[in-house]
């Protein structure tokens, strides 16, 4: 195990990710060509090897687009993640998005104030991303970028809605473990030198589609079907996000978590759990340690905590570390899509 990996794997909690596993070689593979390292966000699903190919293919494809700059979908990532209450993803993102274009977009884009980002096109999109969970945003009726954008851009903004829940219940804090709130700016400029040459990486789009079964493109996801790539790799994931839900999640708790974002309008529940212990009393007793992990990952997986993951596990056959990730990844995807859902509308 290389140095950068020991680091990492410490940062990821709750599971036990083996990179040695043989049924993740192709994946790990292609990640540290193209991304460099198998950094904690993709490293916290290796337990569950489709489900780490979905989560890389959607978040790779997006990436990987000509239509729009990486600086743009830097911003994007970054932007989705301070919504969702992720400071891992927002540290990351926004170091990635100094190396491209200076301190003082990211810096805007951390303080959750758009409006000092002096690019008119960069802060409009920002504005964008952070009004992605609110569904009756004017914004959204008349958004900052072209039909011909729009998988690049979504589809970003969704694989972020995922990402985060996923890295909020798995992974430390920030990427700088050693940094507090005044140093965190040093290490991001330490680590701009890494971000540029990963930058300067030449990838082809499309190449993690092999990883996964085709599948069609779902009604809902239809937002990504003007770009053959993106719609492709939407349909392979979304497909095993749904089968790895199926294969440990009791029907009545998908159906509960159905049922509760249908009428979400991405609003954040505030920090009570009462609202999670009111839903999961409609399931029966055996299924509500999966209830309360499915709905929270869904709708605030910044709560989610030891006492709720080992209540689930508890739950959870066969092999609890590949359960917990296929139930949370479910969960969190089925949240992003709806969020996606939305954007689509107006976008198309």
């Amino acid at each position: 195990m290389s140095v950068s990996e020991r680091v990492f794997t410490r940062q990821v909690r709750h599971v036990h990710p083996d990179i040695r596993d043989p049924r993740s070689a192709a994946v790990r593979r292609q990640i540290i060509r193209d991304f460099g390292a198998l950094v904690p966000p993709f490293l916290l699903h290796l337990p569950a090897p489709d489900v780490l190919c979905a989560c890389w293919t959607i978040a790779r494809e997006p990436s990987c687009g000509h239509r729009v700059s990486r600086a743009k979908k830097e911003a994007v990532a970054a932007a989705v993640s301070t919504i969702n209450a992720c400071p891992y993803c927002v540290d990351v993102h926004t170091a990635t998005l100094r190396a491209l274009t200076g301190s003082a977009p990211a810096a805007a884009i951390a303080a959750e104030n758009p409006a000092h980002i002096s690019d008119p096109a960069l802060r409009d999109l920002v504005v964008w991303a952070r009004a992605t969970r609110s569904p009756d945003a004017p914004i959204l009726r008349q958004p900052p970028f072209v039909d011909q954008q729009a998988p690049e851009l979504i589809g970003t903004a969704v694989a972020f809605h995922y990402i985060n829940r996923m890295v909020n219940i798995f992974a430390a804090e920030s990427p700088f473990p050693l940094s507090t709130p005044r140093t965190k700016p040093l290490f991001a400029t330490l680590a701009m030198p890494a971000f540029r040459n990963l930058m300067r990486r030449d990838v082809r789009p499309g190449a993690s589609l092999d990883l996964l079964p085709a599948a069609p493109l779902p009604a809902d996801l239809s937002w990504a079907q003007t770009d053959p790539i993106i719609a492709d790799a939407y349909g392979r994931a979304a497909a095993t996000f749904e089968t790895a839900g199926q294969q440990v999640l009791p029907v009545q708790v998908r159906e509960l978590v159905n049922e509760r974002l249908a009428d979400w309008r991405g609003e954040d529940p505030g920090i009570s759990r009462v609202w999670v212990d009111d839903a999961i009393c409609t399931l029966a007793t055996q299924h509500r340690p999966l209830g309360r992990l499915a709905l929270l990952a869904s709708f605030a997986s910044y709560q989610i905590d030891t006492h709720v993951i080992e209540d689930a596990r508890n739950h959870l056959e066969p092999a609890a570390d590949e359960a917990l990730i296929a139930a949370t990844a479910w969960a969190s995807f089925t949240a992003a899509r709806r969020i996606g859902s939305w954007l689509h509308h107006h976008a198309g």
